[in-house]
């Protein structure tokens, strides 16, 4: 009996793509039921803007999970706090926007969503209206209860992990700590493992300098922090390698003998992974509770109702949060 899954869309920022990819995917057959977390009148509104049909099902989550024809999505409702101008942002509606997250997390905590799936936010909106608050990975690590989780990104073919995320540059080389990265490894290959069926993930580490280092000549973090930590994870039994050059490692013959590549920074891997497939690319939050995925790309305002946005990334999010829930059901 084939099982459906019931993933929650967080529709993001209202004032950006959001809402119209979510959109978007309701047009084409689905393997899941989606759940957009939303105000059905900024939907509806927005499907007339883009001139898609759109029929809105208010969802019941004590019923056993279907999948919705073209043309018509499933919906749990919030009420926004302004009216929706595509394009303009608006710091009365970052409530409405935490308010769709924590939906989202709660009702993953208790089992009812097999996965969330994050459109964009505007990160500088939320903190503008008053609101502490870093991003999609920061809040649903916070509201889980998790000390440590780790951003990753993946296309069909490669898979770029982060030891720190978004910190300036100046502040990168203080967070990387023994203890710190040595969790950082573990999550990744215990999470390979479970939700990607990848049986002994093969895991290359990124040195932080020029050269990994160059023997101590370029920074001595490789020596200090990042190859004691390789070679006592690598004692362990788990199948990491490095202190690799970011600028050798991510040589397509040296890719081809790993499943992920650890980089220090978000600059340092995030370049190569954006140029190998943007718009393919699904941002996977490791670690977590439960699943999590989004897409590569941000609120993209300025195509906010045109119609020009590709929710290609977006659709990749929901395929790949699919095959997570389905490695992790068939590892148990």
């Amino acid at each position: 009996m084939t099982v459906i899954r019931r993933i929650a869309l967080t529709t993001g920022e209202p004032a950006g793509i959001g809402p119209d990819l979510c959109i978007q995917l309701a047009q084409t057959p689905q393997k899941a039921q989606l759940i957009a977390l939303v105000d059905p009148m900024l939907m509806q509104q927005r499907a007339d803007q883009l001139n898609l049909p759109l029929t809105l099902i208010e969802a019941d989550l004590t019923q056993p999970a279907a999948v919705a024809d073209p043309g018509s999505l499933y919906y749990l409702p919030i009420p926004l706090k302004h009216e929706v101008t595509p394009g303009e942002l608006n710091p009365a509606n970052s409530a409405y926007v935490l308010a769709m997250l924590q939906l989202a997390l709660d009702n993953s905590l208790s089992g009812e969503f097999d996965a969330i799936v994050t459109a964009p936010v505007h990160k500088g909106v939320i903190n503008d209206a008053g609101y502490s608050f870093s991003g999609h990975t920061e809040f649903f690590a916070d509201g889980a209860g998790v000390a440590k989780v780790v951003m990753m990104l993946a296309t069909e073919s490669l898979r770029v992990a982060l030891a720190t995320t978004h910190l300036p540059l100046k502040a990168v080389s203080d967070a990387i700590t023994r203890d710190s990265l040595q969790q950082i490894i573990h999550i990744i290959d215990k999470s390979l493992q479970r939700q990607f069926g990848l049986e002994k993930p093969r895991i290359a580490v990124c040195g932080l300098n020029p050269h990994a280092g160059e023997a101590g000549h370029l920074g001595r973090e490789e020596i200090e922090t990042i190859q004691p930590v390789i070679d006592a994870c690598h004692a362990e039994g788990i199948a990491v390698s490095g202190a690799w050059p970011a600028d050798t490692i991510f040589n397509q013959d040296k890719l081809k003998d790993y499943d992920v590549v650890l980089a220090m920074f978000h600059d340092q891997g995030l370049p190569v992974l954006k140029h190998h497939g943007f718009g393919r690319a699904v941002n996977v939050t490791l670690g977590l509770p439960f699943i999590r995925t989004s897409v590569d790309h941000g609120t993209a305002l300025d195509m906010a109702g045109s119609g020009k946005a590709s929710a290609s990334s977006l659709q990749a999010a929901v395929d790949m949060a699919l095959s997570m829930a389905d490695s992790q059901q068939n590892g148990k």
